[in-house]
């Protein structure tokens, strides 16, 4: 995000909480000021600080807000739109500055379609989703402004009582320049295994559509690719045995490059494919893997 708050604007804030440890990563980053919000106790949520935000982006008078779009980050940039007298525009797709008004597109009706807006209000508040801006080389010498900020936090009535790890596997997707997708297209879990033999040849990651990860749990939710998912932006995408709905190809629509895979010729995804192939996976996959082991 601070890469591409340098494309829209002059200057970029970040906006970090108690660890005093992520500033110079922010600045590395392409922040040029880090406000520093003083964390009160572990039992303090993170939306209880959208007061103390909404008094700091009205007093530098601030153009953009962009907030990850995860769960909580959806939470408190509504809170913050709120306090701001207008509405945030959520699973922001593409964004930029047209006459001096932001204007942003975003996921519409589960992912079917795309809206353009135009924030009229003085704050535009916008959560943006992974792979929406490339990111950029960290510049360990690049020099910025760290300030401290005393925060006010609301009481809403509601206290942290536990925290606990999440239960899952680490991986970047949206960092991945190649990945390959699985589909339905495999009948079995130890199939998969010809898919992984390929991804080894060409240094991709592996990823999988929505019914392998959520219906028969043959990878984790971490690599599942769509409109509730994971959202990429990699220089190839090769998808195999997935039929391309609508909801899978929101996660893979900015792929530089889409390989599609399929027995079924009538396959949507062959509509939205830069390169497609008819076949048999269990017979093409062998064949690939060794064409390029050759």
């Amino acid at each position: 995000m601070c890469t591409g708050g340098h494309q829209l604007g002059a200057q970029v804030s970040a906006v970090l909480f108690g660890d005093k440890n992520q500033d110079e990563e922010a600045i590395a980053s392409g922040a040029d000021i880090v406000y520093l919000f003083e964390h009160p106790g572990e039992s303090v949520m993170v939306e209880a600080y959208s007061t103390s935000i909404t008094e700091l982006l009205r007093a530098e008078k601030a153009d953009l807000v962009m907030v990850h779009s995860s769960i909580r980050g959806k939470l408190i940039a509504g809170r913050i739109a709120s306090q701001l007298g207008t509405s945030a525009i959520s699973n922001v797709t593409g964004i930029r500055v047209e006459d001096g008004s932001i204007i942003a597109k975003h996921m519409v009706y589960g992912g079917a379609a795309i809206r353009t807006e135009k924030a009229l209000s003085e704050t535009a508040v916008v959560t943006i989703g992974t792979g929406v801006f490339a990111s950029m080389p960290k510049e360990a010498a690049r020099q910025g402004k760290i300030i401290e900020v005393d925060s006010n936090v609301d009481d809403a009535g509601i206290r942290i009582l536990e925290s606990r790890p999440k239960q899952g596997e680490l991986v970047n997707l949206s960092a991945a320049k190649r990945v390959i997708g699985v589909g339905r297209g495999f009948a079995n879990k130890e199939d998969l295994k010809m898919a992984e033999a390929l991804a080894a040849q060409v240094g991709a990651e592996m990823a999988c559509s929505r019914p392998i990860a959520e219906g028969e749990k043959w990878m984790s939710k971490e690599r599942y690719i769509g409109v509730s998912g994971v959202v990429l932006k990699p220089d190839i995408y090769i998808a195999m045995g997935i039929s391309g709905q609508i909801q899978h190809l929101v996660g893979v629509n900015q792929a530089k490059t889409l390989v599609a895979i399929n027995k079924d010729k009538n396959a949507p995804i062959f509509k939205h494919a830069d390169i497609g192939l008819v076949g048999d996976l269990y017979k093409v996959l062998p064949q690939i893997v060794e064409k390029l082991k050759a």
